[in-house]
């Protein structure tokens, strides 16, 4: 069969790609005006201001118009909060506040600070043109050497993921964006990352239903608008061991739509993650298999090239008739409701300027909910905090190696051979030392390798900072030996920047405090700086403890 035009117009609401620059690209225009792609998801290259994101939405609004989309675009974005906040400042750029990830929400406790920074940042994207985030994380992270997902999971009790992520969605929603909770069947329970291999997960279906599902039902059950699959495979639900979830019909249909009654947005993890991007016939094979397993929309975010193979892979497996229109159809209906709900009409989004200064009232507003909510995030896992001399305090903090490529790397970041970084300390770590500088008059910040000589000077207080050092061990071979020769007397406070898993090491016996921060946003960081330092009372609590099965 030939395709039509209003064919490959219903084709294109299927997919949502990404494209690089602060402006519309060419490609990006190609891609709304020929491919007639009604979905858009911005990245950390796109975002240089809150302002800059409004100008570019509308341009690229302006463009689906003008090429006569029915409906507006979808504009995602990966707005986790905490270490995946691609709409939030950077070192180099003022653009959204700076919220919470879900591991140092989940630590206060309290749903309703989920809820509330979610809604302020939902409300800073809504005004940005932002209407889909792909948020919350849904995965409970029952496996702590999880090197994908870590803090950006609610914990590992399902009860507590359930709550928290219900309560990101319900924000989000709030703020009029709609969430999309993530990654179906459940990303938690794998020591391999999507990005670089294929996890898999042994379970069977009963243990899925008691763990990894539960948070995904009570998401189901409140009406969450969109859930994106993910790329690990689950035997016990595919029948084989080599089908990704996202892939799947019996996980994206008979599971999800029948099994769980979903009805709204299915959309995939991105398909240029190797464990879909190495399947044969590669990312387009791949997008033909999804939207024949049931998925809405296709998710493809870095390579032009790969955009329009998966477009013209997809009109040929319609024309075969291995994807039929009616079905596409009846998903397309599925795709208008969310944009009715969330994007609304062309009026809705064009032609609103930009307000400046009720933009810098919000983000005031939002500093202040944020500072809250961090200062209440920060956990004392044992031992009793210090009270620093006015002598020398030395903080010492990990070289970065590359350990999660969902949080990394900005493009074009230099790495020697064993894949550290070439500047010798990070910003955020640059960040925290100045967080201790604003609070003792002599300190000196020491980035430390595997290889550090030890044979120096500690002062007469050593904060000790660790980065998922239960997976980099050499971390805590460093501390043994500077505890050794640090004079006696010397506090040592340990604090576990990223995952607190090393807090509950045997390794960190005989440090005066182990402190956890659950990330290594410079915002964290501060709130664990004003916790040290006893300014505020640590009354956090970790979400995750010692795995049962010893990990």
């Amino acid at each position: 069969m030939d395709l039509s035009e209003e064919d490959k117009r219903e084709i294109g609401q299927h997919f949502v790609f990404g494209f690089h620059g602060y402006e519309v690209s060419e490609d990006a225009r190609e891609l709304i005006s020929k491919y007639h792609v009604g979905n858009i998801i911005l990245m950390k290259r796109n975002v240089q201001s809150v302002k800059q994101v409004h100008a570019l939405v509308q341009s690229l609004q302006q463009c689906a118009r003008d090429a006569g989309h029915r409906h507006p675009l979808m504009i995602g974005i990966d707005q986790e909060n905490g270490l995946v906040s691609a709409f939030s400042s950077t070192v180099k750029y003022q653009a959204g506040t700076q919220f919470p990830g879900a591991m140092a929400i989940a630590a206060t406790g309290d749903p309703e600070y989920a809820r509330n920074c979610s809604a302020a940042s939902a409300r800073e994207m809504k005004a940005a043109g932002i209407n889909w985030s792909y948020s919350p994380v849904g995965d409970v992270n029952s496996d702590p050497r999880n090197p994908v997902i870590g803090v950006r999971s609610f914990g590992d009790d399902p009860t507590e993921v359930a709550r928290f992520a219900k309560a990101v969605s319900d924000g989000l929603t709030e703020g009029g964006v709609a969430p999309s909770a993530k990654h179906f069947p459940g990303h938690g329970d794998t020591n391999v990352d999507s990005h670089l291999g294929l996890p898999v997960i042994n379970k069977s279906r009963a243990e899925l239903g008691q763990t990894e599902l539960k948070p995904f039902k009570e998401l189901i059950d409140s009406g969450v608008a969109s859930i994106m699959t993910g790329h690990m495979v689950i035997q016990a639900l595919t029948g084989d061991s080599e089908t990704p979830a996202s892939l799947s019909r019996a996980v994206t249909t008979t599971l999800l739509r029948k099994e769980l009654q979903f009805k709204g947005v299915v959309v995939t993890d991105c398909l240029e993650m190797n464990a879909v991007k190495e399947r044969q016939g590669g990312v387009p094979r791949g997008a033909v298999e999804a939207l024949a397993a049931g998925a809405d929309v296709v998710m493809v975010c870095h390579t032009m090239a790969l955009y329009r193979g998966a477009m013209e892979v997809t009109y040929e497996a319609v024309q075969k008739g291995e994807l039929h229109m009616d079905e596409l159809r009846e998903s397309g209906e599925r795709i208008t409701s969310l944009k009715q709900k969330f994007a609304g009409t062309w009026d809705d989004v064009l032609g609103n300027p930009f307000d400046e200064k009720a933009m810098n009232a919000l983000q005031a507003t939002n500093k202040k909910l944020s500072e809250e909510v961090y200062a209440k995030s920060t956990a004392l896992i044992s031992g009793s905090l210090p009270v620093f001399s006015s002598g020398k305090i030395v903080v010492m903090t990990p070289v970065v190696e590359s350990l999660n490529a969902a949080v990394d790397d900005a493009e074009g970041v230099q790495r020697t051979e064993k894949g550290h970084l070439r500047n010798t300390a990070a910003p955020y770590y640059i960040s925290f030392a100045d967080s201790v500088a604003r609070r003792a008059a002599d300190v000196e910040h020491v980035v430390y390798a595997a290889d550090f000589d030890c044979r120096r000077n500690f002062g007469e207080g050593l904060i000790f900072v660790t980065r998922n050092a239960d997976r980099s061990a050499w971390q805590l071979d460093v501390l043994e030996r500077v505890a050794t020769q640090a004079l006696n007397g010397v506090p040592i406070v340990v604090l576990a920047s990223c995952a607190p898993y090393e807090l509950f090491s045997r390794r960190v016996l005989g440090v005066q405090a182990c402190v956890a921060s659950f990330e290594y946003t410079s915002e964290a960081l501060e709130a664990a700086a004003s916790v040290i330092f006893n300014e505020v009372p640590p009354v956090g609590e970790s979400p995750v403890g010692i795995s049962i099965r010893g990990h």
